[in-house]
């Protein structure tokens, strides 16, 4: 999907997409326009997606520079998706499609997301995906997830968005743990919305990787996910 670059890759370059490579359609471009400050011309939201991709991939340069995980034999799993979306996905650990590849929901957890919103019709530009744990080799976790909280502190204030979906118990003690200013206390109640802060909600969900080796998990995550549809539709289109 022709989309922005959202950071950059182990060489250099915008990774490869893990939530963003399906066809524009009509929706599509409709969404591109609607995300677009109303009543302002488009230079200015161009001149807002400009930041947030200047931002993260200066947060992307910091997280391959981090020292901690050296030991690991693969590099940290940067963000996927639109850096300006409404919707951020945050699961706990990333799986090995993703350290392979460097980059968030790349594999099967991408794969049952897309397949999640094509269903309830949400547009894949309105996604970003990322893990609170950066690297995959992690010796001291408590110490890993202290540093790497600061670095999904930072996203949330880069793409700002309208709603998190945090996938797992451990997430959602993680999203305590970064006590954002006016946060208030999210329990894990799955499949509930609860407002994390003034301008962003959570929605509480299973950890996504875990759920898809067994049907009954598989279903048990679908229901909590579709919520997600429902606050979809309830979005003023203005």
């Amino acid at each position: 999907m022709a989309a922005p670059a959202e950071g950059r890759g182990r060489d250099g370059r915008a990774p490869q997409r893990a939530l963003q490579d399906y066809p524009r359609t009509r929706q599509t471009r409709r969404a591109e326009k609607e995300r677009r400050p109303v009543g302002q011309p488009n230079e200015i939201y161009d001149k807002y997606l400009t930041r947030a991709i200047s931002e993260i991939n200066d947060l992307t340069g910091e997280m391959l520079r981090c020292r901690l995980c050296s030991h690991s034999r693969t590099m940290p799993v940067i963000g996927s998706g639109h850096p300006l979306a409404d919707i951020m996905l945050l699961k706990y650990r990333a799986q090995p499609s993703e350290l392979h590849e460097g980059v968030s929901f790349f594999g099967r957890a991408g794969t049952a997301v897309m397949k999640s919103c094509q269903r309830l019709g949400i547009d894949p530009l309105q996604l970003y995906g990322t893990n609170v744990l950066k690297c995959g080799s992690v010796r001291d976790e408590a110490k890993a997830e202290a540093r790497c909280l600061e670095y999904v502190r930072r996203e949330i204030a880069i793409v700002e968005p309208k709603i998190i979906v945090a996938m797992g118990e451990k997430v959602v003690a993680a999203l305590n743990r970064l006590e954002l200013p006016a946060a208030h206390v999210v329990e894990y109640d799955v499949g509930e919305i609860h407002e994390l802060t003034p301008a962003t909600d959570v929605l509480v969900t299973p950890d996504i990787d875990a759920s898809l080796d067994e049907q009954r998990l598989k279903a048990g995550f679908w229901r909590a996910f579709r919520r997600l549809g429902e606050w979809y539709e309830a979005i003023p289109p203005y």
